[in-house]
């Protein structure tokens, strides 16, 4: 892993001021009664066909923590089969605080090794359950280098029956300057729209699925695509599980 900068520090210093009021805020008898949980969550663990090269795909994540702490480890990537190459590897490491019912504050480092330069990040944003049932994740990226972006993902889930569930998903990244390195430019950089259809087995731990996936580049981003022989956009077939453990 690269030497993490100035930039990428300051942001990490920003981001834990912010979770120190709540630190200070907490009851001495409620950390005395916090039970310690941990779990697995993948979303996402899925093969995508289409015409071009398929791709092997996860968004999951690992925890440990109480029902106001928890440490964070979120994994997400894409493996392409031909060639045999990593398209994306993106990882977080993240402290999260409950700071209302339905909301948790996240703070920590995000590391990404895509196809070219390996790029590290501050991170802080929110994350929980909005109005009807929506699955909200937001956050704010700082690079190594003082590149600004934002992510936000949606996720909403539509009982069918009781174990039939379909899942409407998006994520929509910006970025505020060009990083011509890693191929991204300023202004929308993409956008992922999915459509999964799932059937709870075991306890609800465990779904299979299967459905449509469809990814866009914009702009800047996609005239770096398009000198890389890259499309600019995809749509594809899925099948996959979810867990819960």
């Amino acid at each position: 892993m690269p030497c993490i900068k100035k930039p990428i520090l300051a942001a990490a210093l920003l981001a834990a001021g912010a979770l120190a009021p709540a630190i200070s805020s907490m009851p001495a008898a409620a950390q005395e009664t916090q039970f310690i949980a941990y779990g697995t969550t993948f979303e996402q663990l899925e093969y995508r066909g289409t015409s071009g090269s398929d791709v092997l795909a996860w968004d999951g994540d690992f925890f440990v923590g109480t029902d106001e702490w928890k440490f964070v480890w979120q994994t997400e990537g894409e493996y392409a089969t031909e060639p045999d190459e990593f398209e994306t590897l993106e990882n977080q490491f993240l402290v999260t605080r409950l700071i209302t019912d339905f909301f948790d504050l996240k703070a920590g480092i995000r590391y990404d090794a895509p196809a070219g330069e390996d790029r590290a990040y501050g991170v802080l944003g929110l994350q929980g359950l909005a109005p009807q049932f929506i699955e909200v994740d937001t956050d704010l990226f700082v690079s190594e280098k003082g590149d600004v972006s934002a992510r936000l993902d949606l996720d909403y889930e539509i009982l069918i029956t009781n174990r039939i569930v379909l899942t409407p998903t998006a994520e929509i990244d910006f970025a505020f300057s060009d990083d011509e390195d890693i191929g991204v430019g300023s202004g929308l950089v993409s956008t992922e729209f999915g459509l999964r259809l799932s059937y709870d087995l075991i306890d609800r731990a465990i779904a299979p699925y299967f459905g449509v996936h469809y990814e866009r580049v914009y702009f800047e981003t996609a005239d770096f695509a398009r000198d890389e022989g890259e499309d600019v956009d995809d749509i594809f077939g899925v099948m996959g599980v979810k867990i819960r453990l």
